[in-house]
């Protein structure tokens, strides 16, 4: 039983659990050639799946990480996106293709289902920018989904067919079952992943880089490769109306704040026309509707009719203010959102986490190699062309073929004609080789009567033309780089003009149309505020978006947002809502000051302040508060106090009047006027 219950153990064993006298025992069997996990310090034999176990969290993360969740920053793709469009241009043939065609087609290379695939293609293909679509492919407006895969079809764009694939610069690798080849990345000639986005969940991150326009990324791209500074925000296919103050170049730590936008076509009546980025008709009616439900917003009925654009018609109830309600709906509905970017993308098999400007500086510099890259091969091409037909001319014009009339076999045909080039070898860019002499045997009689020496003339001249042009596009890479782009954009840039217009958004305050609907309480001696506490002392009605300001008798101070239950500190002597742009409260107060002993006076105004932290208004620690006074009108503030001084202390007056009038307002962190230096046992307004 002791046996069974140790192997038990061991196999609820989790990997990062292991202990450091298992990790060496693991270390010196290997060392010894013996299998880990065949045996303990006792002899007694392990789980015998432990091993393994030990390490599955990290490799199930790296796998969705790099196999799943986050784009690669070479062609902006996920591997299923990847997979779906190598497919889609195996199948090209200029023609629409059923979407679940393709979809088979795919699951060659993809180790998921069916389902993973059409979700993906049905979400490129709403884009538009790679993959055209024909048939119901839904609504990305209202949420709609798309119709059944074999109903749809798709062919790829004339812009993905351009940019994205080469086979001659492709790197190849096995599928996952080791039948086909598939591309690592594609040699994508463009930042897609700006241009489409991307969201992504894996294991201990994610990924959410947001869309731009098409037109400002080339811009963008072309101001990198001539040195010049460059500025991109993102431009959402929903339309809609940005704040990028606080964009953080897509970085993590940045927000985005999108409102719809809101036209008044009538007195009581709201047009919604474009929504903001991550949500839907359905979905901004539904917050709608919720607050319509708590008593935010007051509304009628709503009308949806989204087809190609976006048309919600909110109709509001008689005396009904509409620029008031355009604001509700803005702080309370899904009207306004706020996102937070967060770009990371795959570097050397490796999640990294870059700004957008970064991500197309690399892009960019990868275009640029790209298309170096396809110079060189062109080069290569063109040499060996010019090679060819140099040669082929040779073996016409100098009538070398009449050399092998009289050869009996193959190696003395190769010996005749390779003597017969040899004069002519200088005139050549490189050596003749074996392949080249066969090449020369293959040339047919129809050929060489057919022959024309000024056409031949024509088309090395033509090739050398060429070569010139691509040898001096390779010395100017950037500037043919700027020119790709340039004609790019020209070529695929008219009409998409961007669609989000982008403002710093005026700040709403929430306070200011919300409903005054709850009840403030105070719990002074334990340090408490809340709402409905109908067993503590009422202080004002209020509402879940108002702060509280309390002070306590131990001289600190603390702003919060209303809550159930809030702690502020114990023995709160004055609490009130705080609201910044009501009129400014005048603060008088006098306190014990515990490291000096002596009594201060001091009148103040509570200026900016941030939530939750807890300021100390006294010149030391552990002082205490003998008299506090707070009004808004600062000819209200009191003139006079009364102070009476502890029996116990030296002064020979323990009873005087302390006049007030004379304090100037300072700030709340002023130490204060000196009042007396012996301690007061109780002060009343005189």
């Amino acid at each position: 039983m002791a046996r069974r219950k140790k192997t038990d153990a061991n196999q609820s064993k989790l990997p990062f659990a292991q202990t450091p006298a298992e990790r060496a025992r693991e270390k010196a069997q290997a060392a010894a050639g013996t299998p880990a996990g065949d045996g303990d310090d006792n002899g007694e034999t392990e789980a015998p799946l432990k091993r393994y176990y030990r390490n599955w969290f990290l490799d199930y993360a790296s796998y969705v990480i790099l196999d799943r969740a986050v784009p690669h920053i070479d062609d902006g793709f996920k591997p299923v996106q990847r997979r779906i469009l190598h497919t889609m241009w195996e199948m090209d043939d200029g023609r629409f293709h059923k979407v679940a065609n393709i979809v088979g087609a795919t699951m060659r290379y993809h180790p998921h289902g069916d389902a993973s695939i059409a979700a993906a293609l049905v979400a490129i293909a709403q884009r538009g920018l790679l993959i055209e679509p024909q048939g119901n492919f839904g609504n990305p407006l209202t949420g709609d989904g798309a119709a059944a895969t074999r109903y749809i079809e798709a062919r790829l764009t004339p812009f993905a067919r351009e940019v994205i694939f080469n086979p001659k610069t492709t790197v190849w690798q096995l599928s996952y079952d080791g039948r086909a080849k598939e591309p690592v990345t594609l040699p994508a000639k463009f930042p897609i992943v700006l241009a489409e986005g991307a969201d992504g969940i894996a294991v201990g991150l994610s990924t959410r880089i947001l869309p731009h326009n098409f037109n400002d990324i080339c811009r963008a791209a072309i101001n990198h490769l001539q040195g010049k500074r460059f500025r991109l925000y993102p431009d959402f296919p929903t339309g809609g109306i940005a704040d990028f103050s606080e964009y953080n170049d897509g970085q993590r730590g940045g927000r985005v704040k999108i409102r719809a936008r809101i036209e008044k076509r009538g007195k009581y009546l709201l047009a919604i026309t474009e929504i903001p980025y991550g949500t839907t008709t359905t979905s901004l009616i539904d917050s709608i509707i919720a607050a319509n439900t708590r008593g935010k917003i007051k509304i009628k009925h709503i009308d949806d009719n989204t087809a190609e654009s976006v048309e919600i018609l909110i109709h509001l109830p008689p005396g009904s203010d509409a620029d008031k309600v355009i604001q509700q709906l803005c702080v309370f509905t899904n009207c306004q959102v706020s996102i937070s970017p967060a770009a990371c993308v795959i570097e050397n098999d490796k999640p990294v986490f870059l700004g957008v400007s970064d991500i197309l500086r690399r892009c960019v510099d990868h275009t640029r190699e790209l298309l170096k890259r396809e110079l060189e091969i062109r080069l290569e091409e063109l040499e060996q062309q010019w090679h060819w037909d140099s040669l082929e001319r040779i073996f016409i014009e100098e009538r070398i073929y009449r050399r092998i009339e009289k050869s009996k076999t193959w190696e003395s045909v190769l010996h005749e004609i390779r003597t017969g080039l040899e004069p002519f070898i200088k005139n050549l860019r490189r050596p003749i080789t074996e392949e080249d002499i066969v090449r020369l045997t293959e040339i047919r009689i129809k050929r060489i009567s057919a022959y024309n020496r000024f056409k031949a003339d024509e088309q090395i001249k033509k090739i050398e033309a060429e070569i010139k042009e691509v040898k001096h596009h390779l010395k100017h890479l950037t500037a043919y780089t700027i020119a790709w782009y340039e004609n790019l954009q020209k070529k695929y840039g008219k009409g998409l003009k961007r669609r989000t217009s982008y403002d710093e958004l005026e700040q709403i305050s929430a306070a200011e149309v919300v409903t005054a609907n709850q009840r403030l309480y105070v719990n002074r001696k334990e340090g408490f505020i809340g709402l409905n506490w109908r067993n503590h002392e009422f202080v004002t009605e209020c509402s879940v978006l108002d702060d509280v300001i309390c002070f306590t008798a131990s001289g600190t101070m603390k702003v919060a947002r209303v809550a159930d239950k809030v702690f502020m500190g114990r023995d709160i002597i004055h609490v009130a809502l705080f609201r910044r742009d009501d009129d400014p409260w005048f603060y008088t107060m006098i306190y014990q000051d515990k490291k000096t002993g002596k009594a201060f006076a001091k009148r103040f105004q509570v200026g900016g302040v941030t939530r939750e932290k807890l300021y100390q208004l006294t010149a030391s620690e552990g002082s205490k508060v003998v008299f506090f006074d707070a009004t808004k009108n600062e000819s209200s503030m009191p003139s006079k106090v009364r102070i009476q001084l502890s029996g116990r202390c030296k002064a020979r007056v323990k009873d005087f009047e302390f006049d007030l009038s004379e304090l100037r307002i300072s700030s709340r962190g002023a130490k204060g006027v000196t009042v007396t230096k012996y301690p007061i046992r109780k002060v009343t307004r005189a």
